[in-house]
C-alpha cells in the first residue's frame, strides 16, 4: 500500500458538565492539569513518530470533552514539535472543537496565534427550551456572542453543529435555529438528528423525542433553508460552500491514516504490517500515570478493511472511486463488490464504476450500510 495522507487528532476529556446524550471520553474535572497533559500530548507524537514514522499531516483536530476548556498556553509546547519537525505548515488546517458555555473569549485569541484556524462550535440549538432538555450550559447569545468574537479575531473558517429530532424542538424551532445560521453566515454547517447511545444519561432514562411525522417534516425545512444558503450537501449530516469542506473529516470518510494524541484518543495507520487500529487509555489518572507512551494497537484483518473503508466512505454524497479504496485496503474494488454489494446492485443502490449511493440509495443508506455488516 502506498503512503496515505495522514491527519492528527488531539483529544481533550474534560468538561464542565457531561450532557446526556453524549458518549465520548469526556470527564468532569474541577481543576485538570492543563500543563502535564499538554506535556503528556508531546510525549504520544513523539512515541507514534518513532513507531509510524514522520509525515507531514494535513490536518489538526481538537476534539472532546471540552478542547475550548484548554488555557491555549499549554498547548503551545505542541505546536512548537509540529512546527520544529516540519509537520504542519501554514496552509495545514487546524480545527478546534469550542463550546460557547465554557469558552473564555480572550482564548480566542491565543488559540488563533498558536495556528488554529478553523472552529467547530458545538451549538446544537439556540432556543432556551431545547437547550435545557439537551443539558446545555450556554444559551442563546452566549453562542451567538462567542461566533461573532471568533470572527473579530479573525477566524473565517467556522463550523456550527445543530441538532434536530431533538426533546422539545418542533418544526419551527429548528427552522429557527438555521434562520440564525443564516443569518450569522458560517460557511459550514453540521445538521444532524438526535440519536439515542448506550452509555448515556438519556440511554438509562430516555426523553420524549419528536415522532416520525415531525421528524419528516422537519428534515424537509431543513433541507431546504439550508440550500437556500448556498451550503451543499456533502456528506450524511455535512453541509458547505464550495471549498469550505472539513479536509480532516474527508480524510476520515476516505480512509486516510491519522494519529490519536490524548487519552482515550484513536488512530489508524498503514503500516507494513497492514492497517492499524491504535487506541490510549481513556481514564486521565490513568493517562498521566503512564511509562510507555506508545497506543496500544489492533490490527485489522483483511475481512474487516473494505466494510471499514464503505462504512465511512459511503457517508459521502459523492463516495469514494475503485482507485481510492483499493489504495486504501489493498483489495480488489469489483471482486468486493460482486461479493458484499451484489444486493444493493440488484435493487439500484449504487451506481457504476465507483463505489456512490445512487439517489434511492442515499435515502436508505442505512440498508446499505447493513449489508456491509
Amino acid at each position: 500500500m502506498n503512503s496515505l495522507p495522514r491527519a492528527l487528532y488531539i483529544h481533550i476529556p474534560w468538561c464542565v458538565r457531561k450532557c446526556p446524550y453524549c458518549d465520548f471520553n469526556s470527564h468532569e474535572q474541577v481543576d485538570p492539569d492543563f500543563a502535564g497533559y499538554g506535556r503528556a500530548l508531546v510525549h504520544d507524537l513523539e512515541a507514534d513518530l518513532e513507531r509510524y514514522g514522520s509525515t507531514p499531516f494535513t490536518s489538526l483536530f481538537f476534539g472532546g470533552g471540552t478542547p475550548s476548556l484548554f488555557p491555549p498556553q499549554y498547548l503551545e509546547p505542541l505546536f512548537k514539535k509540529l512546527r520544529e519537525l516540519n509537520l504542519i505548515s501554514g496552509t495545514t488546517e487546524i480545527t478546534l472543537e469550542a463550546n460557547p458555555g465554557t469558552l473564555d473569549l480572550g482564548h480566542l485569541s491565543g488559540y488563533y496565534e498558536l495556528g488554529v484556524n478553523r472552529l467547530s462550535v458545538g451549538v446544537q440549538s439556540f432556543n432556551p427550551d431545547v437547550l435545557k432538555a439537551l443539558g446545555r450550559i450556554h444559551d442563546r447569545s452566549q453562542a451567538i456572542a462567542m461566533i461573532e468574537h471568533a470572527k473579530a479575531v479573525g477566524f473565517t473558517r467556522i463550523n456550527v453543529d445543530l441538532m434536530h429530532g431533538t426533546p422539545c424542538q418542533t418544526p419551527a424551532i429548528a427552522r429557527e435555529d438555521l434562520d440564525v445560521v443564516r443569518d450569522l453566515e458560517i460557511s459550514h454547517l453540521s445538521w444532524y438528528q438526535l440519536t439515542i447511545e448506550p452509555n448515556t444519561a438519556f440511554y438509562s432514562k430516555p426523553p420524549k423525542l419528536p415522532d416520525e411525522d415531525i421528524l419528516e417534516v422537519t428534515e424537509e425545512i431543513g433541507s431546504e433553508i439550508i440550500e437556500s444558503m448556498g451550503l451543499a450537501h456533502y456528506e450524511v449530516s455535512a453541509f458547505a460552500k464550495p471549498g469550505e469542506e472539513a479536509k480532516h473529516n474527508l480524510n476520515y470518510w476516505e480512509f486516510g491514516d491519522y494519529f490519536g494524541l490524548g487519552a482515550g484518543a484513536h488512530g489508524k495507520i498503514t503500516t507494513e504490517r497492514g492497517v492499524i487500529r491504535t487506541q490510549r487509555t481513556r481514564q486521565p489518572s490513568n493517562y498521566f500515570a503512564r511509562t510507555d507512551f506508545h497506543a496500544t494497537e489492533h490490527p485489522l484483518s483483511d475481512g474487516h478493511l473494505g466494510a471499514e473503508c464503505l462504512m465511512n466512505g459511503l457517508r459521502l454524497k459523492s463516495g469514494i472511486s475503485y482507485a481510492c479504496f483499493e489504495e486504501r485496503t489493498g483489495l480488489d474494488p469489483v471482486e468486493f463488490r460482486a461479493k458484499h454489494l451484489m444486493e444493493a446492485d440488484r435493487l439500484d443502490l449504487l451506481t457504476s464504476g465507483r463505489f456512490q449511493t445512487s439517489e434511492l440509495g442515499w435515502r436508505h443508506l442505512n440498508h446499505v450500510l447493513e449489508m456491509l455488516i
